[in-house]
């Protein structure tokens, strides 16, 4: 089932960008696969442009959550690097390139890595906690775990 498309990450300077765009439910109304979405990660630059399948659970979005609080904190943040692919790890500012950088793995799949060099302006963070809240209220959590392999809808 698949509605609206919302972007959950939006990183672009003019030039290059990054996104990380949730399509939907993967498994609409049935426990326990109903709160897993799936999303696709979409580079693109002058250079490269590439676009990869994602599966997000409620683990993810919290996880994107606290990356979000590293960065807003000046530190380098790393998402998705529990060896499932692709690992996403962002600088807030690379010295090599002057900016904020994208480092994409997709370790598990492609082998494949891309470094893109983001100009991002003021804000940024701000507008991914945004996304985020977009994201969590078109596709609240309604599955409740109530022991392991035991599933139940949240009232």
């Amino acid at each position: 089932m698949r509605g609206c498309v919302v972007d959950l990450i939006r990183l672009s300077d003019g030039d290059n960008s990054f996104r990380v765009r949730v399509l939907g439910r993967r498994m609409a109304g049935v426990l326990p696969m109903h709160d897993l979405l799936d999303a696709e990660v979409l580079i693109e630059s002058g250079f490269v442009s590439g676009r990869l399948d994602l599966g997000l659970s409620p683990d993810d979005l919290e996880g994107w959550s606290r990356a979000l609080d590293v960065l807003a904190a000046g530190g380098d943040a790393r998402w998705m690097d529990d060896g499932r692919s692709p690992e996403i790890r962002i600088q807030p500012f690379d010295r090599e390139h002057e900016t904020a950088v994208v480092h994409i793995e997709d370790v598990a799949r492609s082998d494949i890595s891309v470094v893109l060099p983001l100009c991002l302006e003021d804000g940024w963070i701000d507008d991914q906690r945004k996304l985020l809240q977009l994201v969590r209220r078109e596709w609240p959590s309604e599955v409740l775990q109530t022991s392991p392999g035991a599933y139940e809808w949240r009232r």
